[in-house]
């Protein structure tokens, strides 16, 4: 009697033991998928393979890509390979250029595309002989050296569209730097997202070329690292001319680029983390090793 009595015993320990690593499974939040409407960013850092838009299924990023402007902006909005972009059809430039650059992106080997060409899908797109001895710059949103991953990738930031008139001291310079810095981040932090983009002003009415492309007063560009413990967030704005000094001189918050611009980031997020990363903008913390 005692020997059934004891494989009872156990069967009960192990159903019970069962029951409570359920439990504890259910308790946890779940990582986010493409079906939620939402991204379920929780306390706990994102694996890089359940990040990536091009590891996995389990988890798409590009919500968080989104950027709602106000209305009346011309905006024409197209997925490329490795970036998102609004194209203005008036300003013949992008409103902004959104992308996540992954640690596993960092450091590709391809070559730098030779050649710039017109989108022909969008309209208002300017051509390489707009800027031709403009006394521009063609200076990229998404960076080059962002997208050594793939060949397409590569192709495709060499679309005028993620293109605009850039003084060559600071594409050649501190916006340079700040690329540098990019991919630094996102091969420590695993995955960031960035979105860049020119800021106009009134007095802004210099062009360039026959098409007529606005030359920008301004640039911005924020950075976002939603998967991490802590989650934290950062802005840049440099003047279109050479820009002295540190670059944490050009330091500002999100929220300030988004009282500056109208638009809004990262709204995809949950907004203690959105509320949390665009309030507060360190250099120390996001430059540390």
């Amino acid at each position: 009697m005692k020997k059934p009595f004891i494989i009872l015993i156990l069967a009960a320990a192990v159903i019970l033991i069962g029951i409570g690593i359920y439990g504890l499974a259910r308790s946890r939040d779940p990582l986010p998928s493409p079906e939620d409407g939402e991204a379920q960013i929780t306390g706990t850092a994102i694996p890089l393979e359940t990040s990536g838009k091009h590891h996995s299924q389990t988890y798409d990023a590009t919500p968080l890509l989104d950027v709602a402007m106000p209305a009346g902006i011309p905006s024409q909005v197209k997925d490329y390979e490795g970036f998102r972009l609004s194209f203005n059809k008036n300003n013949h430039t992008p409103n902004w250029v959104a992308w996540e650059l992954l640690a596993s992106e960092v450091g590709g080997d391809l070559p730098r595309a030779k050649s710039f060409a017109p989108d022909n899908e969008i309209e208002g797109c300017p051509t390489p002989a707009d800027y031709k001895n403009s006394g521009y710059d063609r200076g990229h949103l998404c960076p080059a050296a962002d997208q050594k991953w793939s060949q397409q990738a590569m192709n495709d930031c060499f679309f005028l569209t993620n293109i605009c008139p850039q003084d060559n001291k600071l594409n050649t310079g501190d916006w340079n730097t700040l690329e540098n810095k990019e991919r630094v981040w996102a091969k420590r932090d695993s995955a960031i997202l960035i979105v860049a983009g020119p800021i106009y002003s009134d007095s802004d009415r210099k062009t360039v070329g026959r098409t007529g492309v606005r030359v920008p007063g301004a640039f911005f560009k924020v950075f976002a690292a939603p998967f991490l413990d802590r989650p934290r967030g950062i802005a840049f704005i440099y003047p279109n001319m050479v820009s002295p000094g540190n670059m944490e001189n050009y330091v500002t918050t999100i929220d300030e680029v988004e009282k500056i611009t109208g638009y809004d980031f990262f709204a995809a997020l949950p907004d203690d983390i959105e509320n949390s990363i665009e309030s507060k903008a360190s250099f120390k913390e996001w430059n540390r090793r």
